[in-house]
């Protein structure tokens, strides 16, 4: 493990983290949908458009059909369309995690996360495990029956994506990271979506000081319980990755022993993430277009891995055409933040890491 660094290097560190998640989040959008956009649909589009390699933003559909499969929002997301990133609730809740840290500390109750989502989060912002426990805080429920009243979606990636302040505050320090997050998590997940929290929000702050993608994932892995079906899953891509078995065959592999559990739930999109980050093995580049490539849930799988790739190399290293257009501008459905600057969520975000160190 490397020590974490001076203040400047931690600065572009998080500025990294955060342009990475929103373009990672940008790259993935207009096929979000992952029983539509399976792998090997996306990469038959892809090599249509002669975009295989993938080394930038989506190209336009060539063909009707295409465009009326992907989200209604491709027009803002695609290479060559792209002004400021598009609204995503990937995005809304890096930022309501950041407002949740300034309002209440590192001491923050779960009860305090339901309290922010109900003033700054409008309902229909939210899906899934997100909207039922919104509906059941809206009703007078406390956590944790927030995350079990009614919600069939408890291990899904909602809680994930949710983890990433808490990785960013806790520079070099994943337990601390996985401790927040799990506190953020249980409002609406249990079991394996509780665990996805954890383990990315380790993940990205192990990013911090690991001296390989490996190590981080490694680091990472020891917060969640070794017997969890995420934990093993997470060993299995790394072991067939360590074998030298191709991309493609490690998650055909994989996606035939996580069959069954649907294409938003936190396990196999756990092992899409691994594949993007070991086989990427750093590159910012490759390592969000392989993750998106993978399928499923993929703006979130996207955001969650250029928000590692951003954390390992920092802002510095991730190539000008994912970050300039997106004009150091965020579009989000969180009350107060609408058009709110990149550069100065990474500077509030600094300042949280620094008073948390």
């Amino acid at each position: 493990m490397t020590a974490v660094g001076t203040e400047p290097e931690i600065a572009d560190r998080i500025l990294g983290g955060w342009q990475g998640r929103i373009a990672g989040n940008m790259l993935g959008k207009p096929v979000e949908q992952g029983e539509v956009w399976t792998r090997d649909r996306i990469d038959r589009y892809l090599r249509r458009a002669a975009a295989l390699p993938l080394t930038d933003y989506l190209p336009e559909p060539a063909d009707e059909e295409d465009g009326l499969s992907m989200r209604p929002e491709w027009r803002q997301c695609v290479r060559g369309r792209i002004h400021g990133s598009c609204r995503d609730d990937d995005v809304d809740y890096a930022i309501l995690g950041l407002d949740l840290l300034e309002r209440h500390g590192f001491g923050f109750s779960t009860e305090q996360v339901g309290d922010l989502w109900l003033l700054r989060l409008p309902f229909l912002q939210t899906f899934t495990a997100e909207r039922a426990a919104y509906r059941n805080l809206a009703n007078g429920l406390k956590p944790p029956l927030t995350a079990t009243y009614g919600n069939p979606h408890q291990e899904w990636i909602g809680a994930l994506i949710r983890a990433d302040v808490y990785g960013w505050t806790s520079p070099g320090v994943p337990a601390r990271a996985a401790s927040l997050a799990r506190r953020d998590a249980v409002l609406s997940h249990t079991g394996n979506g509780v665990y996805g929290a954890m383990w990315a929000a380790a993940l990205i702050a192990a990013a911090f000081t690991a001296a390989t993608v490996r190590e981080a994932v490694d680091r990472a892995l020891a917060v969640i319980p070794a017997s969890s079906r995420l934990a093993r899953t997470v060993r299995r891509v790394a072991t067939l990755h360590e074998a030298r078995m191709p991309w493609e065959d490690t998650l055909a592999t994989v996606a035939e022993e996580t069959a069954g559990l649907g294409w938003i739930h936190t396990v196999p999109n756990a092992a899409v993430l691994t594949a993007g980050l070991l086989y990427g093995d750093g590159d910012f580049t490759r390592t969000i277009t392989l993750t998106v490539r993978g399928g499923l849930d993929t703006d979130s799988n996207g955001a969650t891995a250029g928000s590692v790739a951003g954390v390992l190399g920092g802002a510095s290293a991730i190539p000008a055409h994912w970050t300039e257009p997106l004009e150091d501008t965020v579009r989000s459905a969180v009350f107060g933040f609408d058009g709110v600057r990149i550069s100065e969520l990474a500077e509030r975000t600094l300042r949280l890491a620094e008073l948390g160190a």
